[in-house]
């Protein structure tokens, strides 16, 4: 064996139906030595922002291409020059040959030869190449969630992971959620930062894995994963199903934007849908990057040096309360919002501002409904299950959002219709250590008060214990919000928009009653109901909880 420099050439890889393919960045010079894996130019091209790395190490000994220069798929980047073994002597065994074609073509941890047992020689067909599956973990689906932040990163470039291990903490304006891993692999890339806003569908985390080629050739399609001068043999790149395209170390999984038409700026996808969500426009904003590359920093700069100019201050023209100095007074304590409790503030100021409210008090008689519920916790004590009076309010509303499906309803985008849903989500107020969090009763008009109480229970608790997850709280068609085991006589709940009503329930009492004849003790539980009036007039709502208090009253009619 001996050993000899040889010109590897490196080219632009399959970049799908991109138009104007344009090198925006050079990132080596000739005469550098580079790694395996380093990014050499950036290109950008109608649809995304994409690095292209070396699939191999060498030093740089010609640049193909310039900064402006349009390029296509084929069309040649650089020359490394690099060393790679050879056989010296010419007529060797089919398995040398082999041998050889694999060195030269790739590197050993790509593509692994696989041999029979070694009685017997060994030839082309033994060799059994392990296949390089690259994959990346997106962020999933966080339905309305606002302000979905990486709090924590659990795993470091180079790890090891296996199917299922969770890779990154969210946190959004209603839970956290630790984001798994969907395959077994080694972490070649970690996108984002602790601090970092991301959104649905947004790159986290791009792992590596390596599985035998023939568990994969009759599901998954293959393709080659760089074009070299000659065409290398044995290299393989596993069709990542998730984003639809060929993926491997030379060939790096694209994040595709859709800039403006004739945008000529330097900006990642990333950038440039931030820009759209502030409704910026991109060709405005001076980057502060290299070259002038555009940042999400500057995207934000522009925002708020235009909401300066413009004079505004808290976006609805109401005066600010003034900022006093209270340490002259005495001494004080900041004690910052968690997130959660901060989105709440957010939530509920844009309810206040933007809807109507009205409230509607009345008490119902639940003295029938306590006696019936505490002789049914005694027979299913056994059983672990504890009826809550939670669980007949949620079947009592139900009962009620039947006869009045305009209290499970949204108003249009318009405003000049209501939108009915057939469907029956009752969201329950859950106080946690963090701030107030809804998890919803999914399809609730189709369950018993037992199922109710259980799942209520369960939801609770994993609010509790900041375990909720994300679809948990989505979806809900009408609130309540219970405040019976804390005190009070009644109180003004917030409508927790898009939702129409919500319903507020205080701790019951014993109070003397008159039953045509004489007073009586009966059990009396407080009922607030606040309203959107653009939707429901306040008939309406009288009749609403008339109902709900009849049924309360009388748990036979919810049969009825």
């Amino acid at each position: 064996m001996n050993e000899r420099n040889v010109i590897e050439r490196i080219y632009v890889p399959d970049v799908g139906e991109a138009q104007d393919v344009e090198v925006v960045e050079l990132l080596i010079a000739v005469g550098d030595v580079i790694e395996a894996d380093s990014s050499i130019v950036v290109l950008e091209s109608d649809k995304a922002s994409m690095e292209i790395p070396s699939p191999c190490a060498g030093r740089v000994v010609s640049i193909a291409i310039a900064e402006g220069d349009k390029v296509e798929e084929g069309s040649l980047l650089i020359e490394l020059e690099t060393e790679a073994e050879v056989e010296a002597e010419k007529g060797s065994s089919v398995a040398a040959s082999a041998k050889k074609a694999l060195k030269e073509s790739v590197d050993e941890d790509k593509v692994v030869p696989r041999t029979a047992s070694s009685d017997k020689p060994e030839s082309a067909s033994m060799v059994e190449p392990q296949v390089e599956r690259s994959h990346v973990v997106l962020v999933p689906d966080v339905g309305d969630a606002q302000e979905v932040v990486i709090v924590e990163i659990l795993v470091h470039q180079g790890d090891e992971v296996k199917d299922g291990d969770s890779l990154v903490v969210l946190e959004s304006d209603k839970a956290s959620m630790e984001i798994p891993a969907d395959m077994s692999g080694v972490v070649q890339q970690i996108m984002v930062n602790e601090g970092d806003e991301v959104r649905e569908g947004d790159e986290l985390v791009t792992l590596v894995g390596t599985v035998p080629f023939s568990e994969v050739q009759e599901s998954e399609p293959v393709a080659p994963a760089v074009k070299v001068d000659p065409p290398p043999t044995g290299v393989i790149a596993v069709l990542d199903q998730d984003a639809s395209r060929p993926v491997s170390k030379s060939a790096p999984v694209l994040a595709v934007s859709a800039p403006s038409k004739g945008d000529k700026v330097h900006a990642g996808p990333a950038v440039r849908k931030q820009a759209r969500e502030y409704g910026v426009d991109i060709l405005s904003v001076k980057g502060s990057g290299r070259k002038g590359r555009i940042l999400k920093e500057d995207i934000q700069l522009y925002v708020k040096e235009s909401l300066g100019k413009t004079g505004a201050s808290n976006g609805a023209g109401i005066p600010e309360i003034p900022e006093i100095d209270f340490s002259k007074f005495g001494e004080t304590e900041v004690q910052p919002f968690s997130r959660i409790r901060k989105a709440s503030a957010r939530n509920l100021h844009r309810s206040w501002l933007n809807v109507p409210h009205v409230t509607q008090f009345d008490e119902a008689d639940i003295t029938d409904l306590e006696i019936f519920r505490r002789e049914q916790n005694l027979v299913m004590k056994s059983e672990g299950t504890k009826l809550t009076p939670l669980a007949f309010l949620v079947r009592a509303v139900v009962d009620a959002l039947k006869k009045y499906p305009q209290f499970n309803a949204s108003l249009s985008a318009e405003r000049d219709a209501l939108i009915l849903k057939r469907y029956c989500n009752i969201g329950i107020a859950v106080e946690t250590q963090d701030g107030l969090v809804v998890p919803v009763l999914k399809d609730a008009d189709k369950k018993g008060v037992v199922q109710l109480a259980e799942e209520s229970a369960e939801l609770a608790g994993l609010a509790r214990e900041s375990k909720l997850p994300m679809d948990a709280m989505q979806g809900a068609t009408f609130t309540i919000s219970s405040l019976g085991g804390i005190g009070g006589t009644a109180f003004t709940p917030i409508v927790n928009a898009p939702e129409v009503a919500i319903l507020g329930v205080s701790r019951s009492k014993v109070a003397p009653a008159f039953n045509g004849e004489s007073f009586e003790p009966r059990t009396m539980l407080p009922l607030s109901l606040s309203y959107d009036h653009r939707a429901i007039d306040g008939a309406e709502a009288a009749r609403f909880t008339s109902h709900l208090r009849s049924v309360l009253s009388d748990l036979r009619k919810m049969i009825l």
